[in-house]
């Protein structure tokens, strides 16, 4: 059971590393807002597709779960990547992985707060050798330019965003017994309605893209990958081995997001990546190892 959630969980944050490459190259060929919602459409479009047999079958027990669903949605889905997309306008590329970071670091503390669940001095150890790399990754070895990083709007926006994917994660403690199916499908169509009128703010505002042939692309690959393939496989994580460990794994995010440009962008593979993604993922080892009982 353990490896499969290891499995789940590095295919999903390898996809959003993915996505955090495809969403500096969709600058200039989307805008936030509107990647957002086309994201949403197809991603609705291909999970209804594939479920309505079992969201019939599931509808008496959704239904009556509406709330904590349309929740997921809103604000794992719509929120988390509404601010993440418009924090890249105003912010850097290196505060913006620092501040993802801080992802597992609130979700240790909200369950503590709200369940007493505890926290292992190796958990403390795997999350600061996590932190570390997510570090060296986003300061390219050199972690003293981290002391001259400014703070400004973009910051803000990353922090609202940082908090509400940690709330999404503890909300899915409350995910009604249904298809892991129906558990994509309801809240994907709340995340699609609730960038409606973000769209209709972005054109009130004359700062809404349509897609050209590379922001397509974009959206195609993060309504599959980034959406489908990463949420479902990040929430098939939690159920496997819980929200605390498994949101240790989103430290991986950066780490890939960096080893991914290298391949996809071109940049120099440097030391400092492999010792970034070592560092990520023995944090993580040494966290599951002695993980408390």
């Amino acid at each position: 059971m353990h490896v499969k959630a290891y499995f789940y969980l590095i295919v999903a944050t390898l996809c959003w590393g993915g996505n955090a490459v495809v969403g500096k190259l969709a600058v200039g060929h989307v805008s936030p807002m509107m990647l957002t919602l086309w994201r949403w459409i197809f991603a609705c479009a291909i999970i209804f597709a594939i479920s309505l047999p079992q969201l019939k079958r599931d509808w008496p027990v959704a239904k009556t779960h509406l709330p904590v669903l349309i929740f997921l949605g809103a604000v794992g889905y719509t929120t988390f990547n509404v601010l993440l997309y418009s924090a890249v306008h105003y912010t850097t590329a290196i505060n913006v992985t620092i501040e993802q970071a801080g992802i597992p670091f609130l979700i240790f503390l909200a369950n503590f707060i709200l369940f007493r669940i505890r926290v292992s001095l190796a958990q403390v150890l795997g999350f600061s050798l996590t932190l570390i790399g997510v570090a060296l990754t986003a300061s390219h070895g050199d972690l003293g330019t981290l002391l001259a990083l400014s703070v400004n709007f973009g910051d803000g926006l990353m922090l609202i965003a940082v908090a509400a994917y940690a709330a999404y994660t503890i909300a899915l403690r409350w995910r009604p017994p249904v298809d892991w199916r129906t558990l994509m499908a309801i809240p994907a169509l709340a995340a699609m309605i609730c960038t409606l009128p973000l769209v209709g703010w972005e054109y009130s505002r004359g700062t809404m893209m349509w897609p050209d042939a590379p922001g397509w692309i974009a959206v195609l690959y993060t309504a599959i990958f980034a959406s489908l393939v990463a949420q479902i496989f990040y929430v098939q994580g939690i159920i496997h081995i819980g929200a605390n460990r498994a949101g240790l794994f989103i430290n991986l995010v950066p780490v890939f997001g960096t080893l991914l440009s290298v391949l996809i962008i071109g940049e120099d593979l440097r030391l400092f990546h492999i010792v970034a993604l070592v560092l990520a993922l023995g944090g993580i080892a040494i966290a599951e190892r002695w993980k408390p009982t």
